[in-house]
């Protein structure tokens, strides 16, 4: 039956219940819009239900088990048995049915539809859930339909022998031989998770060096915890398809098959706007994603987009950061994206990274004056007995940090204050004049900055910042 041919009249609709989108729709709410949000599948998007949080429990079982088997010289009986996946993909269920029930709770000013909800023209949708149709006419609207694995053609996920990253995380048993393709953040957070669980991993990656988009030196470190943990790493490699016996490998003039019980498929993932048909509302795609300015807004008066449809990294926080400065310039408030969007992967040791890095200061001409804080003389770090790793910071010529970044114990969480740090332009004297608590991880980010106010201060350009110490 169809129904719902009359457009019903909306304020502002939102497509896509993920962090983009729920953020952007609960913002409008509190600024007095009429939302209505279209979701296909389950709010929370591919983050919440398949994505972030699941991988982080996953991700939190493994380094635990791994953790306790090291335990002994530290004085903790190591219990015996293996690792149970049923009753850790039920911990997991758990957290993301309880964390999707307060994105409910966040929308209650909101009204959800559930549908596929496709553009007619630049002010209206038709929204399709089962074998029923309805239409709105919107004044606004803001695209968030996320984005999904990217497909390898002839290996294509079959939820068995071959997976993407969201069958990774419901895998009946711990794999034997494990080959992930990728070698991006989430194939390095997989494949060290699964490796700490007992299989035997080899990551294959197609460019020169993994961990894509993080500074060097910190992928060093995380390339030496994998080498530790049994992980082959082969980069300037090609997956060439599947034999009896796993997977074919092109890696140089060497020809191969790696041993496959599992091969997970984590190349990098791709915008959702085929369901959108966004030729219908003018709106022409630049590179795979959608041309917004720096509010967000299409080429569309009445469209915005944000998240993975438009450009930059494909990262909740972004996402959720675009949605709100979307919602309050629909209700007529003066915002824009300008904020540095920190990185983070959850590799052993943890990566985390904001602003500038050292390599690309150099190549755009700054003169960057660099200081490291290694864990290893931490005490806090040394009591966690995780002590590899270091704190970067890059600051200009005259002393204003530019870039921090993080490899080492709780990099995900102590890259919020370095954050804090670049995007209000502060000088290296200023993190060295806050007081940091003792024993403390942060301690590192203050000596960082220590080593790089000295190099300021023998090269006689201290200037622009005081002590408050």
């Amino acid at each position: 039956m169809v129904v719902g041919e009359i457009a019903r009249p909306v304020d502002l609709l939102v497509i896509g219940g993920g962090p983009g989108g729920y953020t952007a729709a609960a913002r409008a709410a509190e600024l007095g819009r009429e939302v209505v949000l279209v979701e296909a599948d389950r709010l929370g998007g591919v983050c919440l239900n398949v994505g972030c949080i699941p991988s982080k429990a996953l991700i939190t079982l493994a380094d635990l088990w791994e953790r306790s088997r090291a335990a002994a010289d530290r004085g903790l009986p190591v219990a015996e048995g293996g690792v149970d996946l049923a009753a850790a993909r039920t911990f997991k269920d758990g957290v993301v049915d309880d964390l999707v029930a307060g994105v409910g709770t966040l929308l209650k000013d909101v009204e959800v539809v559930q549908g596929v909800a496709r553009l007619l023209d630049d002010r209206r949708v038709s929204v399709e859930s089962g074998d029923q149709v309805s239409h709105f006419q919107f004044d606004a609207c803001i695209l968030a339909t996320g984005s999904r694995p990217v497909v390898i053609p002839g290996l294509e996920p079959d939820g068995v022998r071959v997976v993407d990253s969201t069958g990774a995380l419901d895998l009946a048993e711990v794999p034997g031989d494990l080959v992930v393709v990728g070698g991006g953040y989430i194939g390095l957070e997989l494949g060290t998770a699964y490796a700490k669980l007992g299989s035997r991993v080899t990551i294959v990656e197609a460019l020169d060096a993994i961990g894509g988009g993080f500074d060097a030196d910190l992928v060093k470190v995380v390339s030496g915890r994998l080498a530790a943990l049994g992980v082959e790493v082969l980069t300037g490699a090609r997956a060439a398809g599947m034999e009896d016996g796993g997977l074919r490998v092109e890696h140089g003039d060497d020809t191969r098959v790696l041993p496959a019980d599992v091969v997970l498929v984590a190349v990098g993932r791709v915008p959702n706007v085929e369901e959108l048909q966004l030729e219908n509302a003018g709106i022409v795609l630049a590179d795979g994603r959608i041309p917004v300015d720096g509010r967000g807004h299409t080429s569309s008066r009445r469209i915005w987009a944000i998240g993975d449809l438009v450009a930059g990294p494909a990262l909740a926080h972004k996402a959720a950061t675009e949605g709100r400065v979307a919602a309050e310039c629909i209700a007529g408030l003066d915002a824009a994206v300008d904020a540095h969007v920190p990185m983070i992967a959850f590799t052993d040791p943890e990566m985390a990274s904001v602003g500038v890095t050292e390599a690309a200061a150099k190549e755009a001409g700054l003169a960057p004056v660099v200081g490291r804080a290694r864990f290893v003389v931490s005490g806090r770090a040394r009591t966690l007995g995780a002590t590899d790793g270091m704190v970067k910071v890059v600051a200009d010529a005259a002393g204003t940090v530019i870039g921090v970044q993080i490899v080492g114990p709780e990099a995900s969480d102590l890259i919020s204050a370095a954050a804090i740090v670049v995007e209000n332009a502060l000088h290296v004297a200023d993190v060295v004049g806050t007081v940091h608590p003792h024993p403390t991880l942060g301690e590192s980010l203050h000596e960082a900055a220590t080593a790089a106010l000295r190099r300021l201060e023998r090269a006689g350009a201290a200037g622009g910042g005081a002590s408050r110490a």
